[in-house]
């Protein structure tokens, strides 16, 4: 009848055993609904003046699988309990005290972080981009990157009527590259990358056929036109405003 239930339940219900820190959330591995989870061990993992994030590892009562949660104090009272008692040493529910919010899983093995001063947009793209392509889901990393590209490029199209720039050049991004590196909208030192987009739109993306290499492709071309593009003129930028800010003392 307990084929189902962790061995450290049972040291819960029995009357006399003791009782252990509990967290209430629903379970990733068995995707049971509002459970309750031992929490064995937690450490701070950073903090934001009174308010302290940890990592907690949790075993869940129904599949009895692990599951390491980030938890984050809900207030001061809460940091103050934490500060003289540890979670794993509290007895009974800690809800009041920490927020779930999140789990650690494969997506936090990236180790590409996008470039600086990016539009958040586009930021969110590349960092699915980088997700895909830690966990090995070589296609979809090649679609987000493209993606990238694709809408960083959209953003140096002049507008109105230009020589050489139709409506099939301005949606294509095959033949928009081509076109922006000829008209000097971007750099020549960038054209030897950009040939992982082929002028044919048929560059893994859309084929469903990329390997790690021509995600790698993808990623390398879309990581130093991001740079490019933002954050360069941003830190220029920054610079600027720092020389003006000493001048004017």
């Amino acid at each position: 009848m307990y084929a189902d239930l962790s061995p450290l339940i049972l040291n819960q219900s029995h009357t006399g055993f003791k009782k252990m820190s509990e967290l209430t959330a629903n379970c990733p591995r068995c995707g049971t609904k509002h459970v309750t989870f031992e929490l064995s061990a937690a450490s701070v993992v950073s903090a934001n003046g009174w308010q302290n994030s940890y990592e907690a590892f949790c075993v869940c009562r129904k599949c009895a699988k692990s599951t390491t949660f980030v938890l984050r104090e809900v207030s001061p009272g809460a940091h103050h309990v934490l500060e003289n008692t540890p979670l794993p040493k509290l007895k009974g529910i800690v809800d009041d005290l920490v927020e779930n919010v999140a789990h650690v899983s494969l997506k936090d093995v990236s180790s590409h972080k996008p470039p600086q001063h990016l539009p958040e947009s586009i930021q969110a793209v590349f960092e699915e981009g980088a997700t895909c392509l830690a966990v090995g889901c070589y296609n979809a990393a090649g679609t987000m990157f493209r993606l990238c590209i694709d809408l960083t490029t959209k953003t140096l199209l002049p507008q109105g009527e230009v020589e050489g720039l139709n409506s099939k050049t301005r949606r294509d991004l095959g033949l928009r590259l081509p076109w922006l590196f000829a008209s000097g909208r971007l750099p020549r030192s960038l054209e030897d990358l950009s040939t992982c987009i082929k002028e044919d739109g048929n560059d893994g993306a859309h084929a469903g056929n990329l390997t790690e290499h021509d995600a790698n492709d993808l990623l390398d071309f879309c990581f130093v036109l991001l740079e490019r593009i933002f954050t360069e003129p941003a830190q220029l930028a920054i610079a600027k405003k720092r020389r003006e800010a000493r001048r004017a003392i």
